[in-house]
Formats: structure tokens, C-alpha cells, sequence
């Protein structure tokens, strides 16, 4: 084994002569010769530093970029879905034939009533009336569906109008003249179901608050005046300019909302009212001196609500009575909220 380093046996061992020292001088020792190894290979420099393999890397600033695109296209077409105008249906109000009836009366009349309409487009919002559907028809068969409207709209209104039938919450009518149209009914009890199902803001007026209560399972007074005979009068020939008092019981989300206008005064134009509450239904108002429900809400839902009274009626009515754009308000930014 050698004593010798690697180092040493790297080394090119090269001659050299002693020199002789010039005339008369003095012998001297040779001065040593230091020993340069011949240049090896210059040592290689990488061209992917640390730097280039991290967050300036090429692919790294392409990413951000992207994404940063992406962000900015996303930002934008929420902006622009926040400030499209709504869209609101309304359920119609049907007008059946009349036996022996000619023109207009002869045929079935889809319609809406002008104060409904112009109360929602107060805020700037566009309306449109939704008609029943007729898979089955054989003048005009269609594969449109209820449903079609409840993805393309924003939110829907279920407006006042004929009784609902004693039939939808399985009972018989006491009388003839309260049968009701189970036909309106059925379609509106849809349009209920699939606006609930698309996680789309309901709000019913007068009838739509009971066909609300009906779809849950509640039942109705099929006549206050029978029914309960200490309520006070909830309709009578002044038609909406009969008025009554509202109440807030513990718990409704309308008493903070409208609470600030102090003693609620609306509107009473309803023989009908409800009598068992639906499930998962709230009381959101009564009337005062009878606890008639006037208002409930669906819990299980962003927006579901009925109202008993007629809000659209309320400003022609004069100043003095409740004012309910919050009410309104309130379902045009649940509508806002859940149109993605």
C-alpha cells in the first residue's frame, strides 16, 4: 500500500536541471522550483438554478397568470349575474268557462290583476305570468313544464283569488259556494314544489298563504264567520278598505322588519283562513282580538312566506296602513342570492 496521497499521484513529476552558479560566487542551494499542475476541466455551471425551479419557474408564473385570468373572468360574470335585472313569475289567476256562454266567457282566461304586477315591478324588476301547462292537450300539446319555469325564473308569486278547495287538504266543502278551484290548486301546488326545489324565494298573497299552509299539510276555516263566530270581521262590502291590526308573536322575523313602522294596519279580504298549521311552518302575525293567522313562513327554505292581506293594495289605501316594500325587499334579495 502506498504512502503516497491521491493527490501527489495526480501530479506530472517534470526534471529540472541544477543551474551553476556564476564565477567566484559562492556555492548556493537551488532555489525550489513550486510545481503547478497542468489546468484540469473547468468545472460545469448548471443552467437551472434554485430559483428557476421554484416560484419563478416558467410553468410557475404561467399558472398565476391563469388563474389570475380565471379569477378575474369569474369576478366579472358574478358582477354581471348580480346585476341582472330579476325575474319574477307570477301564478295566474284563472277564469273558467260559463256553461251557455259565448266569446270570452265560453273559454278558459288566464290573467293577472294589475295591482299584483305593478307592486313587484316597483323595484325595478321584470314580471312575468306563468300559465298552467298541458302536456296532454290536443289543440296545442307542449313539452314545456312547470318546472321549466321555476330554473329560468328568479323567484315566484302566488297571487289572491278563488277559494282553495276543500278537496286539496282532504276535506269536503260544508258548502257549494266553497268548493273552491281545485283546478288552480294543483297547478299552483306545483309551481310551489318546484320553486321550493330549486331553492327559488316563494311569496304568497291572501290565497298563496293558504295554498302555502295546504301544501304542508294544514287545513283551513273554510268560512271564518262560520267557523269561528268571535272573530271579528275579515271581509265584508268595503273589500280592502277593511282593515284590521296586526301582531307579532315571539320569534317572527317580521316584527324585526316592521316593527319600526309601530301599530300595524292592513288589509282584510278573506272568508278563508288557516286553521292547522302546516309542518315546519312559523306564525309570523296574527290579527289582534281573534289571533287569526295572518302571516307564516316555511323554515326550512331561504324565502318561503304567505301573507294574508293584500300588499299591493296598501298605498292606494292611504298612508295610515303597513308598509310592506320590506317584505318585498327581502324576497327580491333572497331571489338575488339563490339565482346561481
Amino acid at each position: 500500500m502506498s504512502d503516497i496521497s491521491d493527490t501527489e499521484t495526480n501530479k506530472t513529476l517534470i526534471p529540472t536541471a541544477t543551474p551553476t552558479p556564476p564565477a567566484g560566487s559562492a556555492s548556493s542551494s537551488p532555489e525550489p522550483k513550486t510545481h503547478t499542475p497542468p489546468p484540469g476541466p473547468a468545472p460545469v455551471q448548471s443552467h437551472y438554478s434554485f430559483e428557476a425551479s421554484g416560484e419563478n419557474a416558467p410553468w410557475a408564473q404561467t399558472f398565476r397568470l391563469i388563474k389570475a385570468r380565471l379569477r378575474a373572468l369569474s369576478d366579472k360574470a358574478g358582477r354581471r349575474m348580480m346585476q341582472r335585472t330579476l325575474k319574477i313569475g307570477i301564478s295566474a289567476r284563472i277564469f273558467h268557462p260559463e256553461t251557455g256562454s259565448l266569446g270570452l266567457r265560453s273559454k278558459t282566461l288566464q290573467y293577472l290583476e294589475e295591482s299584483i304586477a305593478q307592486w313587484v315591478m316597483s323595484r325595478d324588476v321584470l314580471v312575468f305570468m306563468i300559465p298552467t301547462v298541458n302536456t296532454n292537450g290536443m289543440v296545442h300539446p307542449s313539452n314545456v313544464r312547470l318546472r321549466d319555469y321555476a330554473k329560468h325564473l328568479d323567484g315566484l308569486v302566488l297571487q289572491g283569488g278563488a277559494d282553495v278547495s276543500p278537496q286539496s287538504y282532504a276535506e269536503a266543502a260544508t258548502r257549494p259556494e266553497w268548493n273552491g278551484d281545485r283546478v288552480r290548486d294543483m297547478y299552483e301546488l306545483e309551481l310551489l314544489h318546484e320553486f321550493i326545489e330549486h331553492g327559488k324565494p316563494v311569496l304568497g298573497i291572501c290565497r298563496g298563504c293558504q295554498l302555502i299552509n295546504v301544501a304542508f299539510g294544514g287545513t283551513l276555516y273554510q268560512d271564518i264567520a262560520s267557523d269561528v263566530p268571535t272573530a271579528i270581521a275579515h271581509v265584508n262590502e268595503l273589500y280592502d278598505n277593511n282593515f284590521h291590526e296586526l301582531q307579532f308573536p315571539p320569534g317572527s322575523s317580521l316584527n324585526s322588519l316592521l316593527a319600526m313602522q309601530g301599530a300595524p294596519l292592513v288589509n282584510s279580504i278573506h272568508h278563508q283562513a288557516i286553521k292547522d298549521l302546516g309542518r315546519d311552518l312559523q306564525v309570523e302575525a296574527v290579527s289582534v282580538g281573534d289571533q287569526i293567522v295572518e302571516a307564516v313562513r316555511y323554515k326550512k327554505a331561504p324565502f318561503v312566506m304567505g301573507l294574508q292581506w293584500h300588499p299591493e293594495f296598501h298605498r292606494a289605501s292611504g298612508a295610515a296602513l303597513l308598509d310592506c316594500t320590506p317584505i318585498l325587499d327581502s324576497f327580491l334579495r333572497t331571489a338575488r342570492e339563490t339565482r346561481f
